[in-house]
């Protein structure tokens, strides 16, 4: 049960968490956002194509920002307590640090059951439909990307339209070449068409209406060959698919590791599917066990950097744990890539690691609970930021005679 000291420590917590979480995904994703929207531009419900994509993309920047953002959340609202002396009158009430880093460390526990899910499940499924439905916007919608007076291809099929008509999916004066699979040339001119998508189908159907037909048959690469020979004819109406519908038809998820599950790596771990190799597998089944797991680490390594002297420099505390979380990152993304290229063990290139890092945040949380001295980057920091400080009233004190003058 939580008391209300630990309720009032989440209340802290929770907030600049939440605006971190908020904000580090509307920035991520509005960032993708404009190249999304490049790519659907110009296609049927183009925004909403957009912002279904965006939606797969949520779990794949969610596990960046859940770290980011509980780190953040307890570096901010440890501090805050710390610079308003309350987290000293808690001390001086008997309640210790490790007392109240208690909801902190159940926060840690609910979010990293939260990234066992997002990672381990979530990422895969919604990584694969990210790529279907990618896939069959950039293939499928292909007559959508045409433009008035410009040449546009769709398999063996090249066509200019003079007019276009994108919310009903008419146009005017078409001019189609088709180099056939027989053997033969195509030529379709046609007044006026119409786009008609096909329930249950990935191809569309191109409808002609009111044009000519030319079909010219190739000449044989031998010299004794007859001349090509051209039929020419009128049609009211022609249907005829747009595309290929071999093409069109998605292949199924897990292909590579990062579309399998965490139970689908660890079951396929030494029979890995065609794109990918043992290494991979077990770089990426290693890589997403390391990240959910230092989840329960954060506690330990950001409320030492949180708290601090009242009138000691604490901008420097936030800097250098955020370079160091920044780094870690950086370290276990390298170690996945060296253990997949080059086969080295996973437990030399990212449990390593974060071994290192439990053992220095428990270090540094034992040391700022249950001793009564300074810390040590206090004493090395300090000095630098002297220095500093006096480094700027000196070339500010020019300035601030012409103003008294």
């Amino acid at each position: 049960m939580l008391n209300r000291i630990d309720r009032y420590v989440l209340r802290q917590v929770m907030v600049p968490l939440v605006a971190s979480l908020g904000i580090g995904l509307t920035m991520l994703l509005a960032e993708r956002l404009v190249r999304l929207l490049d790519t659907t531009l110009g296609k049927r419900n183009s925004f909403v194509s957009a912002f279904e994509l965006l939606a797969y993309l949520v779990p794949h920047y969610l596990g960046t920002a859940i770290p980011a953002a509980l780190f953040l959340g307890l570096l901010f609202g440890f501090n805050k307590l710390s610079k308003s002396n309350e987290l000293d009158a808690m001390l001086a009430a008997g309640i210790g640090l490790h007392r109240l880093a208690r909801p902190a460390f159940l926060l840690s526990l609910v979010f990293s059951v939260v990234a066992f899910g997002v990672f381990g499940w979530l990422q895969p499924y919604t990584r694969y439909a990210y790529r279907a439905t990618l896939y069959e916007i950039t293939n499928v919608d292909a007559f959508y990307l045409a433009e008035e007076g410009v040449f546009m291809q769709s398999d063996t099929r090249t066509f200019i339209l003079d007019e276009l008509n994108r919310e009903n999916s008419t146009f005017s004066r078409i001019f189609l070449f088709d180099d056939r699979a027989d053997g033969n040339y195509e030529t379709l001119t046609s007044e006026n068409g119409l786009l008609i998508p096909v329930p249950n189908q990935l191809r569309p159907v191109l409808r002609l209406n009111d044009g000519h037909r030319i079909v010219i048959s190739k000449p044989s690469p031998s010299g004794n060959a007859e001349p090509a020979n051209a039929t020419v004819g009128e049609y009211k109406t022609l249907d005829t698919p747009l595309g290929k519908a071999a093409r069109n038809i998605y292949r199924k998820r897990g292909v590579d590791e990062r579309e399998l599950t965490l139970s689908e790596l660890y079951a396929l771990r030494d029979n890995p599917p065609r794109a990918a190799t043992v290494d991979s597998m077990q770089a990426e089944l290693h890589r997403r066990s390391v990240y959910i797991l230092a989840m329960m680490v954060l506690p330990f390594l950001a409320l030492p950097f949180a708290v601090g002297r009242p009138r000691s420099p604490r901008a420097y505390r936030i800097t250098i744990a955020l370079a160091l979380l920044i780094c870690f990152h950086e370290i276990i993304q390298q170690g996945a890539l060296a253990t997949e290229s080059s086969g080295f063990s996973p437990w030399l290139t990212m449990w390593l690691p974060l071994a290192l890092l439990v053992g220095f945040a428990m270090w540094r949380f034992y040391r700022v609970s249950f001793h009564v001295v300074g810390d040590g980057f206090d004493r090395l920091v300090w000095p630098v930021h002297h220095a500093l400080k006096k480094t700027m009233q000196f070339l500010a004190r020019p300035f601030s005679r012409k103003v008294m003058r």
